[in-house]
């Protein structure tokens, strides 16, 4: 058996042999994950998440959760029969949240994870005592002003010795008094969201404006109002009426849920990607009918660049019809999406302009450098803009493509090893932070497996 082992520093990405025939079924949703973990650690009453991610950036926040007191149980009630599997998840696991009163002091490691870094600091407030906040050498650069300078605001004490980043700590002092704030969450929108997920414990709830010029990753934001709100949270948002930039959520206690977690959509690209740069098809099970998760608008772009989808009972099948279209698209709202889709434009036809992702700088790693390196020393020819890339198809060559430990660096990189021959992309195992059997799905989808 061949050994596709993620501890390699090296990964020989496999070179397309022909079409790609496959059903893939991917992991739960990371976002999804997170968000139900946070939301019912808050609860009243026990919930149970079912099918979640099992992977680094869920596992962190599953470990900060339990050492802030908060009970959470795991069981395996079934396995999946599938040959091509995205994780124990994906064969009937759950989760048991039983919630507290958070707990202090505690040490809290966030890894690389923004997720947590930025949601677990404002339910921190809510423990009596010190909760400690650090993570990996690349958490230190990543931003959380927006969540730190609120929540002073809000009535919060927190140390970090003016930085705006990690290291940190929190004094929490049992409650919290909420109340108005504003924010500039034009580098992250989980500034915002940070800030929703707790705010039915504060005493006088939230109300959150955004004062920046831009707003990426709006869909996150209506993810976050939308699993609020099937919680029991009252919450004004723009999209219900509301004024534009300002969201409300009143007091009050959260419901207990039995939530099954919906397939990462994200993480769905690099198959999709697959049929699209193969002239093949892949099915994606489980692709929700209607979902607030950014990977959907993968339809929508993957069609524009010469795919055909349909989104049936099966799920989601795109269809490669062996050409592959350059576009110009604002990707604001889905910018966690860039990787994938320069992997594809780079082996395009005509050239592709992304537009509306400066944010991405303060990502993982900043992608859009990370992007225009990389693929230019294959042979590409990639240049940054104020805001995106611009890219101009050329023939690839092989070589090592870094990943910078960003799991979408990653993936993008096994895409374009479909059509490069002797590409090899290093530290394939930073897939682990949202998708741990990359490596596994990606050749089984190869030898046409599902």
């Amino acid at each position: 058996m061949t050994d596709h082992s993620l501890t390699a520093d090296h990964w020989p990405a496999p070179l397309a042999s022909g079409a790609v025939e496959a059903t893939v079924t991917v992991p739960g949703s990371k976002s999804v994950t997170n968000r139900a973990l946070i939301l019912a650690s808050l609860a009243a009453d026990p919930s149970w998440v079912r099918r979640p991610l099992r992977s680094r950036d869920t596992l962190l926040m599953a470990e900060a959760l339990r050492s802030l007191g908060i009970g959470i149980e795991e069981t395996i009630t079934s396995s999946s029969s599938s040959a091509v599997t995205g994780s124990p998840a994906a064969g009937g696991e759950s989760w048991r949240i039983i919630p507290a009163t958070p707990q202090a002091p505690a040490t809290v490691d966030v890894g690389n994870a923004g997720t947590v870094m930025r949601f677990l600091p404002p339910l921190a407030t809510l423990a009596e005592g010190p909760v400690r906040f650090d993570g990996d050498a690349r958490s230190h650069e990543r931003p959380l002003h927006g969540v730190i300078d609120a929540l002073r605001v809000l009535g919060a004490r927190i140390d970090d010795d003016g930085r705006g980043a990690l290291p940190l700590t929190v004094h929490g002092a049992g409650s919290l008094d909420g109340g108005r704030v504003e924010v500039d969450a034009s580098s992250s929108s989980q500034f915002i969201s940070a800030l929703l997920l707790s705010a039915p414990r504060f005493n006088q709830g939230v109300e959150v404006r955004h004062t920046g010029a831009v707003l990426p990753s709006l869909p996150h934001i209506r993810m976050t109002v939308d699993m609020l709100r099937r919680a029991g949270a009252q919450v004004d948002s723009p999209e219900s009426g509301g004024e534009p930039h300002l969201w409300r959520v009143a007091p009050g206690a959260l419901l207990g849920r039995d939530l099954v977690i919906e397939p990462d959509l994200s993480n769905a690209q690099p198959f999709l990607a697959a049929a699209l740069v193969t002239g093949g098809s892949v099915t994606i099970p489980d692709w929700p009918f209607h979902t607030t998760q950014a990977g959907d608008a993968l339809r929508e772009i993957f069609s524009a660049m010469g795919g055909d989808c349909v989104l049936d009972d099966r799920g989601l099948t795109l269809t490669g019809s062996g050409r592959i279209l350059g576009i110009d698209i604002d990707l604001g709202e889905v910018g966690e999406l860039t990787p994938g889709i320069a992997a594809v434009a780079a082996l395009a036809e005509s050239e592709s302009v992304l537009r509306g992702v400066a944010h991405l700088r303060l990502h993982e790693t900043d992608r859009l450098a990370a992007l225009t390196r990389e693929i230019n020393a294959l042979g590409g020819d990639v240049t940054e803009t104020e805001d995106g890339l611009r890219i101009r198809p050329r023939p690839l060559h092989g070589g090592v493509f870094h990943t910078y430990e960003d799991h979408r660096l990653a993936t993008a990189g096994a895409v374009l090893g479909l059509a490069v021959k002797d590409l090899e992309v290093e530290d394939i195992a930073t897939t682990g932070k949202t998708m741990p059997d990359f490596p596994e799905l990606w050749h089984g989808m190869l030898a046409g497996r599902g």
